[in-house]
């Protein structure tokens, strides 16, 4: 039901990807005449939900007040009951993000040695691959200890996704070299290199904005105020450079001969910026696997999101997220949660 687009977007993504994956199964939640074009799929089944959160309802309005909201209840449908068991292995969700983090972290709660969860997700690299970037926008302001946190959280998303043993860890800073940047990213560079030294994180060091598309290492941790800025204005510079070409192959019977000849290239370059190929963002440190899409997805984008919810699931991501917390901030001290107080989710999760 989230989202810019709600059901006309969801359903055929929906669709797509289970004729891409027979051995998948979906529940879709949402009001009950919204899924009516859903009754009678195979490998599907509708929960119905009388409630939408909306895009720009507040975190408390989806916390307190509307309690059968789809969102709500597909989150639930996450939680393992007494027995360890859930209805669902991952949910996914395009609606507004200050509430999904909130609902999902009330809901699931957060895993053993983690204060707070992060949004992880990829931007394309010079090399044809991904880097892996967290956190996105859920959490402000961080201390060295979330950096951390963080890095080991990307650390066991890279290596279950993508089978790289000992992922390249990169703390996003002004500079390489170790003196510069804020008391807690210094800070966060001391407790990393320690858990590299421990062998516990491959911490390649500081690297900068232009090493996130280098593809200098396989994740950069950051903030999410940082983040967050990073991630829409590599989005808008890849619209922008399509754009542009465009405009330019057209200008002239001579650009338009150009154009013809290089539109192969051209189709390879918007592709590869394109993205809605990296749609799909994890909610790392929750009791369950949480996927963010973005709002203005379209069916394509919002496939991806499931694909990459899928793989999470199959590989077992949420047991490798918990092993390496465990092993990792439990041999290294001042490692776990900070004996800072969590602030309230309102005050803490960007919408």
């Amino acid at each position: 039901m989230g989202g810019d687009h709600g059901p006309s977007v969801t359903l055929p993504a929906c669709r797509s990807f289970l004729d891409q994956h027979p051995q998948a199964e979906l529940i879709l939640v949402g009001k009950a005449e919204a899924l009516a074009p859903a009754a009678g799929w195979e490998r599907c089944r509708l929960v119905t939900a009388t409630e939408v959160v909306e895009m720009d309802d507040p975190v408390e309005v989806a916390l307190r007040k509307k309690r059968d909201s789809s969102m709500r209840v597909a989150i639930q449908q996450v939680k393992r009951n007494a027995e360890g068991a859930s209805e669902a292995d991952a949910c996914v969700s395009a609606g507004n993000t200050g509430a999904l983090m909130a609902v999902a972290r009330y809901l699931l709660k957060t895993l053993e040695g983690i204060d707070r969860p992060a949004i992880a997700s990829v931007m394309p690299n010079q090399h044809g691959l991904y880097t892996t970037m967290l956190d996105l926008g859920a959490n402000v302001d961080c201390t060295a200890e979330h950096l951390l946190q963080f890095a080991v959280m990307g650390s066991a998303l890279v290596s279950a996704v993508e089978g790289k043993e000992q992922p390249s860890v990169g703390l996003l800073n002004i500079g390489e070299e170790v003196i510069k940047g804020s008391e807690t990213i210094k800070r966060a560079g001391e407790l990393l290199r320690a858990a590299s030294l421990a062998g516990h994180l491959n911490f390649h060091g500081n690297v900068e904005g232009n090493d996130i598309f280098k593809g200098t290492t396989d994740l950069v941790v950051c903030d999410g105020f940082v983040g967050n800025v990073a991630l829409k204005t590599a989005e808008g510079l890849a619209g922008m450079i399509t754009s542009f070409l465009k405009q330019e192959f057209t200008r002239t019977p001579l650009t338009k001969l150009v154009a013809f000849l290089a539109m192969p290239m051209l189709k390879r370059f918007s592709r590869r910026l394109d993205h809605r190929r990296f749609n799909g963002a994890a909610l790392l440190g929750l009791r369950g696997l949480v996927f963010k899409s973005h709002g203005s997805a379209d069916a394509l984008a919002f496939e991806n999101a499931l694909n990459r919810a899928y793989d999470a699931a199959r590989n077992r991501l949420l047991d490798r997220v918990h092993d390496r917390i465990l092993e990792t901030l439990q041999a290294l001290p001042g490692a776990g949660p900070s004996a800072t107080p969590p602030e309230a989710p309102a005050a803490r999760h960007a919408a």
